[in-house]
């Protein structure tokens, strides 16, 4: 009889070391994939991160070009009105003439 249980521990203890084998086996590759999922992942926020800085690099340069068209808009606006304020006195003093 102890034949027997001594065959039972050694079958359980041996299709318990099968399935712990095959669990290790499913955690490697899980792992693996995850890892591989992980790099992927990393390398698609990389070039994101690269289109932002872009982005932002762009973005300043459009602030820049939209301060210097204000600045000349309002150069432009000055010489508009300095212009038609020196045609206004020229005709103002002709009609006096």
């Amino acid at each position: 009889m102890e034949n027997k249980q001594e065959g039972k521990a050694e079958s359980f203890f041996k299709d318990f070391g099968k399935k712990l084998d095959q669990f290790f086996e499913e955690a490697k590759d899980t792992t693996n994939r995850v890892e591989s999922d992980l790099r992927k992942k990393y390398e698609e926020l990389k070039v994101s991160a690269e289109q932002l800085r872009k982005d932002a690099k762009n973005k300043e340069r459009w602030k820049e070009v939209e301060e210097s068209l204000k600045k000349a808009g309002q150069e432009l606006e000055r010489a508009a009105k300095a212009a038609f304020k020196k045609r206004e006195t020229g005709s103002a003093e002709e009609g006096k003439k």
